[in-house]
């Protein structure tokens, strides 16, 4: 299945569809994962992942534009939600080196940058090791793709 959105619905409650997120959840906050929720995941569905990226960061990276902040993934079709700062699932590199989850910190001054907050349906669980990168996940879950949807945050740094 090619990369296209789906009925599957993903909500946060700490920020809405194209509200800023809030400085908790940001590199100029306590940095944590905001909680995260979904719904009508496509009929089959035995796994997820999660992603974070901006495509607005002025960036090329492993062939593409913008900055990954947050890769999580092996999470078993039962989840349903993630918590704040969650500790569930194995989570893969970000853009800033790191393991886990870098919350927004776009150059100040740069304008409002958009987070893409990805849940992908998978038709099979996954047991993929720790610090995966986006085009190494990407690579192993495309063929397992049943459905996916986002929500879009905003932050600026002014």
């Amino acid at each position: 299945m090619a990369f296209a959105l789906s009925d599957l619905t993903l909500e946060s409650p700490a920020f809405g569809t194209h509200q800023p997120i809030p400085t908790k959840f940001t590199g100029d906050g306590e940095d944590v994962s905001p909680a995260l929720a979904w719904r009508d995941a496509p009929e089959g569905t035995q796994g997820f992942a999660v992603i974070c990226h901006d495509p607005d960061a002025p960036l090329v990276q492993h062939g593409s534009y913008g900055f990954v902040h947050w890769l999580l993934y092996n999470l078993p079709a039962d989840t349903l939600s993630l918590e704040e700062n969650t500790p569930v699932g194995t989570a893969g590199s970000n853009d800033f080196g790191n393991v886990g989850y870098g919350g927004p910190m776009p150059p100040e001054g740069h304008g409002q940058h958009h987070y893409y907050f990805w849940v992908l349906a998978l038709d099979s669980p996954t047991t993929l090791p720790a610090g995966l990168t986006l085009p190494q996940l990407l690579q192993e879950v495309e063929p397992h793709l049943l459905g996916m949807n986002r929500l879009i945050g905003t932050y600026r740094r002014d």
